[in-house]
């Protein structure tokens, strides 16, 4: 095996292959990047959920593959100088060569490495790389870590005619974004991905307004976003009918700024904290949002202007919840769907008729004098 390839090239497709690597495996290879040199040069990263294969630039002169240790290789290759990097091997010897500085260390054999799993091409659709990217992030922050649920520890994919839809639950709020997609491939269909192989799908995806190419199989789902490829295990079970949760007959609706809203909840939030939980008393009322709280080492309340009447309605929030919500929120103007105190609170574009978005938070009893 012999290449040479550009130092910068190459980092950055360590990095992104080893965000799939396991920090310890009884199966070492696992801890390492599989490097395979022929037509072109692949690494691929692999931790028996969710596998990151990436294409890298390089001037081939002899093929062959082997696996190297993530760590090591990444450090090395960090840290050598900004040049071309020359890589050949003799057996399992690697040599590694950039300016003056040379590495000779041991490679691992590709055949313990395991395959990734092939995604068979069942249902799939095209969108912006871009639009990917911000549908997961503007979600992502609602799947549940309980593992008692493991259907809620993904986000549900599900496509229809009028596009794709990304909801996200825990229990204690909803996260959904919906948009246009480029093409489709089958009729109505849904699966559900793992919220932590989403979270690098998102970092993969970049500012790119290219089409990334999702693909649905039998048992996982692929992505495939320019040059990387991310395969993941599907989450198998019955996902949150969450049309049916999601309250749309609520009798008070108020807008704000999104801004405004977050700004004056982040102030009054600054004598929460872990150890000194409490949760905000919301009044809704005439153009005008109160928002108090009380802990152990104090109160405090601000005022935010609204658009509406609440009617002097008092509920209470879990502080990080209707935050998280506000600070996804994809618009500058956010209208807040309430009916009780004890009714979750829906958060939607302002704008009538858009509905890209919808962020639900339920609310926090309140007890006399918090």
């Amino acid at each position: 095996m012999k290449f040479s390839c550009e130092k910068a090239l190459l980092q950055s497709a360590i990095a992104v292959t080893a965000r799939a690597v396991s920090p310890k495996s009884s199966i070492p290879a696992l801890e390492g990047i599989l490097l395979e040199a022929g037509d072109e040069l692949r690494l691929t990263g692999y931790n028996l959920e969710t596998g990151i294969r990436t294409v890298v630039p390089a001037q081939i002169e002899q093929g062959g593959s082997l696996v190297l240790s993530a760590r090591l290789f990444g450090e090395i290759v960090r840290k050598l100088p900004d040049d071309v990097i020359s890589f050949s091997t003799d057996g399992y010897l690697v040599d590694i060569t950039c300016g003056m500085s040379q590495f000779h260390i041991l490679a691992t054999d590709p055949e313990d490495f395991p395959e990734l799993p092939t995604v068979e091409d069942k249902n799939g659709f095209h969108i912006p790389r871009n639009k990917l990217g911000s549908m997961i992030r503007q979600t992502i922050f609602a799947v549940s870590d309980n593992e008692s649920r493991p259907i809620h520890t993904g986000s549900l994919f599900e496509l229809d005619d009028t596009g794709l839809t990304v909801v996200s639950v825990d229990g204690y709020r909803l996260a959904l974004r919906h948009e246009a997609v480029t093409s489709k491939d089958g009729g109505t269909f849904s699966f559900v991905v793992p919220g932590a192989a989403l979270n690098e799908v998102e970092k993969i995806c970049g500012d790119s307004e290219e089409d990334a190419a999702v693909t649905q199989g039998e048992r996982h789902v692929m992505f495939q976003i320019g040059d990387t490829m991310l395969v993941s295990r599907r989450l198998e079970g019955e996902f949150l009918a969450y049309r049916q949760a999601i309250p749309r007959n609520n009798s008070i609706h108020v807008e704000g700024e999104t801004k405004t809203l977050l700004t004056s909840i982040d102030r009054v939030s600054l004598i929460i904290s872990d150890k000194l939980k409490s949760p905000l008393r919301c009044v809704f009322g005439d153009h005008t949002l109160h928002i108090t709280t009380k802990t152990g080492i104090g109160d405090a309340s601000d005022q935010c202007p609204i658009d509406g009447d609440g009617g002097g309605l008092e509920i209470g929030f879990n502080n990080r919840y209707l935050m998280d919500a506000l600070k996804a929120a994809p618009a500058d103007r956010v209208r807040l769907e309430l009916s009780s105190g004890v009714a979750p609170c829906v958060i939607l574009p302002a704008q009538e008729g858009e509905e890209d978005f919808l962020y639900m938070v339920l609310p926090v009893r309140l007890k006399a004098g918090e």
